[in-house]
């Protein structure tokens, strides 16, 4: 399955967590629920990863976590705030980069229209 045909899949759980969960809740809630549609896809779910990160000469444990990654293939940053903060994007793209994913989702699963809270950050292209 391509990173594209994945989105698709991805995005639609989204819009069914957030058809069922509403807005105001914590990202923990909407993640679980998201990684719970997904599986019941059928698809490869790793949530909470946390990954090392290699500096110069030093290894540094769980330098950063990833919420969830669908199929090795598509990270996904969920979030409940009330605007989505340029810095995000920023993170979520050096978490492209530096597990080599071409491909990310960022959601924010307070807005009212979920459509309006989906951002895809795209690694090398």
């Amino acid at each position: 399955m391509t990173e594209n045909e994945l989105s698709y899949k991805i995005i639609g759980a989204a819009l069914e967590v957030h058809r069922n969960l509403g807005v105001g809740l914590l990202e923990n809630a909407y993640e679980i629920a998201l990684a719970y549609e997904l599986k019941e896809l059928g698809l490869n779910v790793k949530q909470q990863i946390s990954l090392p990160l290699k500096y110069k000469e030093e290894v540094i444990e769980n330098a950063y976590k990833l919420d969830l990654i669908i199929e090795n293939k598509v990270i996904v940053e969920i979030k409940s705030t009330l605007e989505i903060h340029p810095i995000f994007h920023s993170q979520l793209l050096t978490y492209l980069k530096l597990t080599n994913i071409k491909l990310g989702l960022l959601i924010n699963f307070n807005t009212p229209l979920i459509k309006d809270g989906i951002h895809r950050i795209v690694n090398k292209l």
